[in-house]
C-alpha cells in the first residue's frame, strides 16, 4: 500500500437497518486502474458514494494520500485531488458543452486555455460540440464530458461509476481506452465500479469483486478473468 493514493480501511455504511457496505478495505495506486465489480446491489455505488463523501460511513476510514478525509465535506475532496464521476451522465443541459467544462474548474479560479485544448485532444468529438447546448449530445458524448470536466480539476484520485452504462460497445471501449492512455501517461488513480465486468477487467490492474457489501476476492484483473467459477458465480460471464 506504499504507492497507494487512495486506502479505504474497514468501511461500514449503513441505510437504516439495512447495511450496504460490511468491512471494506481496498486501495488504488497511482498509475493503475483498480475495478470494483459484483451483482446489482453490491455495494458498489455505495462505495464511491462512501469515499467522496456524499454519504457517511458508520465506521471505517478513507485515507486520501495519506490524509484521513473520512469526514471532509464534499468541496473540500476536490481540493485534495480527488473527482467523482457519477452514475447517470450528470451534465448541465442547458449550458453548453465548453460552459460544462468551465464548471469542472470554477474552484481553481482563473484555468489556462492549455488545460481545455487537452480535454478537447483527448474527446476530440466534443470540439464541433463546444458551443452547442448539453442536452444535443448522444450519451457517449455526454460520458466524454462528464468525464472531461472532472480532469479539469486536476485530480489525482479519479472515481468513475458505471461509465458504459446504456452506451454501444464501440463506445464503451473507446471511453475505457482513453481511461487507460490518461492513467499511463498522467499516473491517476482510477476506481472504476462497473457492472460490465468483461469490459472493466480488459482495461484494469486489479479487480475487486463485492457481493453484499463484503470484499470476496481481490486480485490481478488477468487471474479474475482466468477463474472461471469466480466469473460464474459473482461476475455474470
Amino acid at each position: 500500500m506504499a504507492d497507494a493514493l487512495l486506502e479505504v480501511n474497514d468501511l461500514t455504511t449503513s441505510y437504516g437497518p439495512v447495511r450496504a457496505l460490511d468491512g471494506v478495505s481496498l486501495s488504488a495506486e497511482a498509475g493503475r486502474i483498480t475495478a470494483v465489480l459484483g451483482a446489482n446491489g453490491a455495494g458498489k455505488t455505495t462505495l464511491l458514494r462512501t469515499i467522496s463523501g456524499l454519504v457517511r460511513c458508520s465506521a471505517g476510514r478513507v485515507l486520501l494520500g495519506g490524509d484521513d478525509v473520512t469526514k471532509a465535506p464534499v468541496e473540500a475532496m476536490v481540493t485534495k485531488g480527488m473527482a467523482h464521476v457519477p452514475e447517470g451522465r450528470g451534465v448541465i443541459a442547458e449550458l453548453t458543452v465548453d460552459e460544462n467544462l468551465r464548471v469542472g474548474s470554477l474552484f481553481r479560479g482563473r484555468v489556462a486555455k492549455a488545460e481545455f485544448d487537452r480535454v478537447y485532444d483527448l474527446f476530440p468529438r466534443l470540439v464541433e460540440r463546444r458551443d452547442r447546448p448539453a442536452h444535443v449530445l448522444s450519451g457517449g458524448e455526454r460520458q466524454m464530458l462528464v468525464i472531461g470536466r472532472a480532469l479539469l480539476a486536476r485530480p489525482r484520485v479519479l472515481l468513475l461509476d458505471e461509465p458504459s452504462l446504456g452506451l454501444a460497445p464501440r463506445i464503451v471501449a473507446q471511453i475505457f481506452g482513453l481511461v487507460r492512455q490518461l492513467v499511463d501517461a498522467e499516473g491517476l488513480a482510477v476506481l472504476l465500479v462497473e457492472q460490465n465486468a468483461r469490459s472493466a477487467l480488459s482495461v484494469a490492474d486489479v479487480g475487486v469483486v463485492l457481493n453484499l457489501g463484503r470484499v470476496v476476492v481481490t486480485d490481478r484483473a488477468d487471474r479474475l478473468i482466468a477463474d472461471e467459477a469466480l466469473r460464474h458465480a459473482y461476475l455474470g460471464f
